[in-house]
């Protein structure tokens, strides 16, 4: 490398349309912070430019810092962003790399004139490795060109404990941006990698090689310790797993007299089956629990490979309801619905007093068997479209324009709902609303 130093990290904006649920839930860059971490102890200059915030374009910000090399993160609705700001930063000279959970599935998308490496796995000290002039060959999880073709390095799960602390300077000076719901500013703190479940429709337990693998519980406690901020969002794939751990972890918070709010996710299951450990988790903060309801019938449940059945869900609801901790129920419309079936979900809602629900169309990962199994029904292959909101795979009982109108039906709906009960009053209703109708048969977002 040359005595340029600076270097760019890089998370692209979610969409360039104010669909997109921006400032309602905007997540703290960690990944990028990490590596902020490690390039400044390895003697760089890290800049970080995060698309949800920034209000400078990339292109100016690239132009100004002129950096020897760029290194590009997001999910695969973000492909397109991202292999656009590759390719403006290779005109410019830079050493281009690509990470991210994307990328680490779908690495062979991102193999292009214009990318120098793609990582398949996350250890920030590779990309200060890489950065520094070390021989790719010798670094795992790591996709690069030789003499004019690709050769992909064995990929290896990596050990979560081994991970440096964030550099926050990127937070502290956005934190009247980063926020989930009405908690704002909302800090991201990860505890572990991968998830130790295997539900069919989802990639998260194949990352990390799907290895599961735990920081100590004392450090995460010394982390949240240290963090300027009252509202710490849990990003585990599921937090709630292992009792002792978080028996652990709320007798440490209340030794150390820390009192911040607490988001995390958790299976219904979990919940059900410890009550006085969630009862713990109240009293030290809990404040959100983010968990996969996904449907209002067993039938679809099985199909997922839940391993619960509804009178699980209805028994955690019910219990974080008399806790006074809010259940945020993520829901799936699936592609077999009937109108029926969309509004089994608002009547689930209804009858289990769910007061905060999500609800995302049913979208086969790409680079998974699922994809393989429905790439004769795909009607898109456009990667902004996986960001389940579009209706990627045609639907088998109704056609995309009525699959459509039921779910923007179902959405409204619950909207209504929430408006009416005085929950996130910060956010725009008339705008979304409006929005939801204008998509009711299609997807213009």
């Amino acid at each position: 490398m040359d005595k340029n130093k600076t270097v760019l990290l890089v998370h692209p904006e979610i969409s360039r349309t104010k669909y997109d649920f921006a400032g309602i839930i905007d997540n703290e860059p960690l990944e990028l912070e990490y590596i902020y971490s490690v390039l400044v102890k390895a003697g760089f200059e890290p800049h970080i430019w995060d698309g949800q915030v920034e209000k400078v374009p990339f292109a100016k910000r690239l132009r100004e810092l002129r950096p020897s090399a760029v290194y590009i993160c997001g999910r695969t609705r973000q492909e397109t962003f991202m292999k656009e700001y590759a390719r403006e930063s290779k005109r410019l000279g830079a050493l281009t790399m690509i990470g991210g959970l994307h990328a680490q599935r779908c690495y062979k998308r991102f193999f292009s004139d214009y990318t120098d490496f793609v990582f398949t796995g996350f250890d920030p000290v590779h990309v200060a490795d890489i950065i520094s002039g070390a021989a790719p060959e010798s670094i795992s999880s790591l996709c690069w060109k030789r003499d004019g073709s690709w050769v992909v390095n064995r990929a290896v799960p990596h050990d979560i404990r081994e991970l440096p602390r964030p550099d926050r300077t990127y937070f502290y000076q956005h934190s009247d941006r980063y926020r989930y719901l009405e908690l704002l500013p909302a800090a991201h703190v990860r505890t572990s990698y991968s998830c130790p479940y295997r539900c069919s429709f989802c990639i998260r337990n194949r990352m990390n090689c799907g290895v599961y693998s735990q920081r100590d519980i004392a450090d995460v406690v010394d982390e949240i310790a240290e963090i300027d901020c009252e509202n710490i969002y849990i990003i585990d794939d599921d937090f709630l797993f292992d009792e002792k751990r978080l028996e652990q972890f709320a007798a440490l918070i209340r030794q150390r007299g820390i009192r911040k709010r607490y988001v995390c996710y958790g299976r219904a299951d979990f919940i059900a089956a410890h009550p006085e450990l969630m009862r713990s988790l109240a009293d030290i903060g809990l404040y959100y629990v983010l968990t996969g309801i996904e449907a209002a019938d067993d039938r679809h449940l099985e199909a997922y490979n839940k391993r619960l059945g509804n009178e699980v869900n209805e028994r955690a609801v019910k219990l974080l309801n008399s806790l006074g901790v809010n259940i945020m129920g993520m829901f799936i419309v699936d592609l077999d619905f009937t109108a029926a079936d969309f509004r089994s979900i608002w009547r689930w809602t209804v009858r289990n007093d769910l007061r905060h629900a999500a609800v995302s169309i049913f979208t086969p990962e790409m680079n998974t068997e699922l994809i393989r199994e429905y790439k004769d029904r795909l009607i898109t292959r456009d990667p902004s479209h996986w960001d389940y909101l579009h209706v990627v795979a045609r639907p088998s009982r109704l056609s995309v324009r009525g699959f459509y109108f039921h779910y923007h039906i179902l959405l409204i709906r619950l909207f209504i709902r929430a408006w009416r009960q005085g929950i996130y009053d910060f956010i725009d209703y008339p705008f979304f609303i409006g929005s939801m109708i204008k998509n009711m048969f299609g997807f213009g977002g």
